[in-house]
């Protein structure tokens, strides 16, 4: 069938959304898992919990986008990496609360669908789903002629994920408990707009040679795409080792960890527990940027923060290492002084570490 002359004359190709279709079909089935059979073309995606192997199970949903880290994906042709970030986000959001996802859906929005960079895009979404062990059901195309220019797009990510009731993080959690981070890859996605400040302050383009890593172009660092910790986290959640995880996203390590934190109790982090990759030591020097800053806008080297017992902490550690994780100890949890505050982080020698 061919799209309608009228139709295809103001912006909308119904063939390239078709032909899209045909080319994602394989990247989907992909994904298949226990409960979903990753099949594309209705109306809507069916998840079978029983044949997952859930008995009495909360779901967890999650949804989330890549930010402006796009704009670099778009200026630069670096599309392949954004659907891991997209997956990532999602899925990340819903393991810190001790449930496994079970399947996504994206959503893919254009100004003019161009097939190559759409297909790219969710091949890397694909991906990011395998990574996370659940299947990609369906999303949406949209092509939006006049809403976005005709490079631009905008991707949003929605999963479902389960825990079997009780078994939900955090549970737990008291003083004396240890903090663990597990290393990032990068910057992840979030606080572009700022890393898009400092290289344009700085007379740099995504092109030019890293300042921290001359081999490789600014663009490639920046690009890496967001870790996804469910494979390696999830088993450790099981085993009951795990009190609680906080996903370092917007907000950083300040913002982010309080949310798992009871009342009466705070966070102490010692900044010289791991050392602050190039890429972050680079944009604090070259934005100007100062500790307190940093801590909120990036994850600083740490994508994901774990909470154990204390006596438990060199067995989490040996555990996440041998799956593939670089684990750091971060500080502690301790009881705070005014138990009418609200739980918040203190971060400690960042002058010494950082700078």
């Amino acid at each position: 069938m061919n799209t309608s002359p009228l139709y295809k004359a103001a912006g909308v190709d119904i063939d390239a959304g078709e032909a899209l279709v045909d080319a994602i079909k394989p990247l989907a089935a992909s994904t298949r898992r226990k409960g979903a059979d990753a099949s594309l073309g209705g109306f809507g995606a069916l998840f079978d919990l029983k044949a997952a192997g859930f008995t009495d199970p909360i779901l967890v949903s999650s949804t989330d986008g890549v930010g402006t880290k796009l704009k670099i994906a778009i200026e630069t042709g670096r599309h392949d990496g954004v659907g891991v970030d997209l997956v990532a986000m999602v899925v990340n959001d819903i393991l810190v609360q001790g449930a496994e996802p079970l399947f996504f859906l994206d959503y893919y929005a254009t100004g003019k669908l161009e097939v190559d960079v759409a297909r790219r895009v969710v091949a890397g979404i694909a991906e990011g789903c395998r990574q996370a062990g659940c299947a990609l059901t369906g999303g949406e195309t949209a092509e939006m002629p006049g809403m976005y220019a005709a490079k631009d797009y905008d991707l949003a990510g929605f999963a479902v994920g389960a825990a079997e009731r009780g078994r939900l993080l955090p549970q737990g959690v008291k003083p004396g408990d240890i903090l663990l981070g597990l290393a990032s890859s990068g910057v992840h996605s979030n606080g572009f707009s700022l890393v898009r400040k400092v290289i344009a302050d700085n007379g740099l383009s995504f092109e030019s040679p890293a300042p921290f890593e001359p081999s490789k172009p600014l663009a490639e660092i920046l690009m890496v795409p967001t870790r996804i910790y469910v494979k390696s986290c999830m088993p450790l959640v099981r085993e009951g080792l795990i009190k609680a995880m906080a996903h370092i996203t917007g907000g950083g390590l300040v913002d982010n960890i309080p949310r798992v934190l009871p009342d009466g109790t705070d966070a102490i982090i010692d900044a010289t527990g791991w050392t602050l990759p190039p890429v972050f030591k680079w944009l604090k020097a070259a934005g100007k940027i100062d500790d307190s800053e940093m801590a909120r806008a990036f994850n600083c080297g740490i994508g994901l923060v774990v909470v154990v017992a204390k006596e438990k902490a060199d067995t989490v550690i040996a555990k996440l290492k041998s799956a593939g994780e670089t684990v750091s100890k971060l500080g502690v949890i301790e009881a705070q002084q005014d138990s009418t505050a609200e739980p918040m982080v203190s971060m400690r020698n960042c002058d010494t570490a950082w700078n």
